[in-house]
């Protein structure tokens, strides 16, 4: 609020502004006009899309939870991890990442499961910060955690023109990796400190201890999406218009099925956190008695996925799905486990879901408020021109170096973030930076997708609940936990820098993101990612097999670059293009296959008539020979001697989509050559941490009681 106050009052006091900043100002009813009766202000893209789309799903996860799904995922989360070494808070993060699936609020998370996670980690041992700061670090992580992610994820559907099944996927991988190392961040806390876990009730099977090792939780719940887009997306095709029929009935059938099976086992209680006895509850009927709160996420993907509906309809199916449940399930439970009184069941369903209703409402208050509050900001901008200037100040400051561009827009997000919830910073910081990264990069021959972009704000938009002095996830945290906010603040952040670097790891590499990326390309960026962001963490935390010598720290981050970024000391040592002369352009099109991108150093003009230079990559066309492909990539070329113009770049052709235009002059040709694979740079990355693995192995073996531990 006190940020759009300072934006209107600048929008009325332009011509008093110092510098650069000034303007001629607007009065009052210019101002009135723009705010509240055009689309650019209040009733802007950010209230529309958070009336549309995001309040169904607030009130989807509302549902979810009142009908006791929240307490279902802690208890699995608890039962499932609470005896390993830091268990609570493993079981914290598997919880977090569970609700992260249903709640697009970072601070809603951690007001729902930090309420009982948290004084479980001060009982094993935690502080009161570092166990607020666990918490915070995974529930912010829930805005990234497909698919309900955070309200910004919605608004991304509408500024990058893509469709949210598309956000969902670029954004999956990133999400995993940093829940995986989180868990992984905690693991080394415990080992620090030689925490031990929880007593349980009895030992599982060796089936359930082999499922724990190796799912997690987070990848069992995650993996849904994939089993249900493979596993039932051959109903659509096989039934055609009668789909919709089908999956009712069967979701009909499966729901009494798994009611009947549940009702064999207690219900979960909603334990008091602050009680003295810590006893974890035993794995099977803990899993055994929920297994039907699935079932609205199964629709939810199915609609998303398969069906490919808005956001906005699929959340709709989904709620009515769970309105359903709410109402039956308990006189259901009633009927299988032959208490009688369905009547007195059927009313405590019907009152939960008024609860649900309500709290869905009273949930969507603060997003409503935090929009509207943006979009009061945006309408600022756009009626005062003082974007451009910004944007104009940052890339002035950056110098025209790509990387130094980043770091001032994630300190910016930061910045704003003090004063903005995420989704207002989001939608502020990518309408201000977003095109000029884009363009930046274009100019020093990186070419960044735009979904990459948006996402980087938005990662740094999520930083700021954690960051101090004014950190909401963290001051809520601090108020269960008891401990200092500031302090939580910091700690959280220490633990969210595996956060803070995938940004900056997918501008560069957007194999993290699944842009064109083949399955099992993907599914070995996964892997080689997931090893690279724990190695990251290792460092971080100044802790592997044993403590970090500060020799150790920085070669694990040199390798963890590296496992990231493998083309970076690739393109060092054998360059993939060398530099021709201009006038060689049709030889190196030649020489080249149609369909790969030719990169073509431009002098030209910006919109303002601005002289610019950037790189363009333009994709080939058909044709035996360059001079054919040129022309059917839609570029004519004037050549004379060794100065080649563009001639003309045709309507809706490659060479207009690359930012070719008439009168532009190409001064460099990058004719490519053979390179080696960049994957070859493993293998010296590999050898040095196995040498880090034997000192570190050594080390232990000397000290008995890291050897213990």
């Amino acid at each position: 609020m006190i940020v759009a106050i300072v934006f209107l009052i600048y929008t009325f006091g332009g011509p008093n502004m110092p510098g650069i900043l000034a303007w001629k100002g607007a009065s009052f009813g210019a101002v009135a006009y723009h705010q509240w009766l055009s689309s650019e202000g209040v009733f802007g893209i950010a209230l529309g899309v958070s009336t549309s789309f995001v309040f169904l799903f607030v009130l989807f996860g509302a549902l979810l939870d009142k009908a006791g799904a929240g307490n279902y995922f802690i208890k699995v989360a608890f039962s499932l991890l609470g005896h390993y070494r830091g268990g609570p808070a493993k079981a914290a993060v598997v919880a977090s990442a569970m609700t992260g699936l249903i709640s697009g609020s970072s601070i809603a998370n951690v007001v729902t499961t930090g309420t009982f996670t948290i004084p479980m980690m001060k009982r094993v041992g935690f502080s009161p910060e570092k166990a607020g700061a666990v918490e915070v670090a995974s529930s912010v992580n829930g805005q990234i955690m497909p698919p309900v992610m955070g309200a910004a994820a919605f608004l991304m559907v509408e500024y990058v023109g893509i469709s949210y099944f598309e956000v969902v996927k670029h954004a999956f991988i990133p999400a995993l990796i940093s829940y995986i190392a989180l868990v992984y961040i905690v693991h080394l806390e415990a080992m620090k400190a030689d925490m031990q876990g929880l007593p349980r009730r009895g030992e599982p099977t060796p089936l359930l201890k082999f499922l724990t090792m190796t799912a997690f939780g987070i990848a069992l719940v995650c993996g849904l999406s994939f089993a249900v887009y493979y596993g039932l997306g051959w109903i659509k095709p096989a039934a055609g218009d009668a789909a919709g029929f089908v999956i009712a009935a069967l979701l009909a059938v499966v729901y009494l099925g798994l009611i009947r099976f549940c009702a064999r086992y207690p219900e979960l209680e909603l334990d008091d956190p602050n009680s003295p006895v810590v006893e974890l509850p035993e794995v099977g009927p803990t899993v055994k008695s929920g297994l039907h709160y699935i079932l609205p996420v199964i629709v939810l993907i199915w609609c998303l996925m398969v069906e490919r509906l808005s956001p906005g309809l699929s959340a709709f199916w989904a709620t009515a799905f769970m309105i359903f449940i709410m109402i039956t399930q308990r006189p259901l439970f009633a009927m299988f486990r032959s208490l009688g009184n369905a009547g007195v069941y059927l009313k405590q369903g019907w009152d939960e879901l008024i609860d649900g209703l309500i709290a869905g409402a009273r949930n969507m208050i603060g997003i409503g408020i935090a929009t509207a509050t943006a979009g009061i900001i945006v309408g600022a901008v756009s009626q005062t021109g003082v974007g451009l200037v910004l944007a104009e100040l940052v890339e002035i400051l950056s110098l025209g170096n790509i990387m130094l561009m980043l770091l001032l827009t994630a300190i910016l997000s930061l910045i704003l973030g003090m004063g903005l919830p995420t989704t207002a910073n989001y939608i502020v910081v990518s309408s201000l930076l977003a095109p000029v990264i884009v363009q930046l990069g274009q100019d020093s021959g990186l070419i960044v997708p735009l979904i990459a972009v948006h996402l980087f704000v938005f990662y740094f938009g999520i930083m700021a609940d954690v960051t101090p002095p004014v950190g909401l996830a963290s001051f809520a945290a601090a108020a269960v936990s008891g401990g200092d906010p500031i302090k939580t603040g910091f700690v959280a952040f220490f633990y969210s820098l595996r956060t803070a670097a995938l940004p900056f790891l997918f501008i560069f590499n957007t194999d993290l993101l699944l842009i064109d990326v083949s399955l099992v390309e993907g599914i070995i960026v996964f892997i080689v990612a997931t090893a690279a962001m724990l190695i990251f963490a290792a460092a971080t935390q100044g802790y592997f097999l044993a403590r970090n010598r500060a020799y150790e720290t920085v070669l694990l981050l040199l390798i963890a670059f590296t496992l990231f970024r493998p083309g970076f000391w690739m393109d060092m040592i054998s360059p993939p293009s060398i530099e021709t002369a201009p006038n060689q352009i049709v030889q190196v099109a030649d020489a080249m296959e149609p369909g790969q991108q030719l990169r073509l150093r431009i002098d030209g003009e910006d919109a303002v008539g601005e002289p610019r230079s950037f790189v363009a990559l333009l994709e080939l066309g058909e044709g035996e020979t360059g001079e054919d492909r040129l022309f059917n990539a839609g570029l004519e070329l004037l050549i004379d001697g060794e100065d080649v113009e563009v001639d003309n770049a045709g309507f809706d052709s490659p060479a207009q989509a690359a930012g070719l235009d008439f009168g532009q002059k190409i001064v460099i040709v990058f004719a490519p050559v053979e390179q080696p694979a960049k994957q070859l740079m493993y293998i010296p990355a590999l050898l040095v941490l196995g040498l880090i693995i034997m000192m570190q192995r050594g080390r232990r073996k000397k000290e008995p009681s890291l050897a213990a531990a």
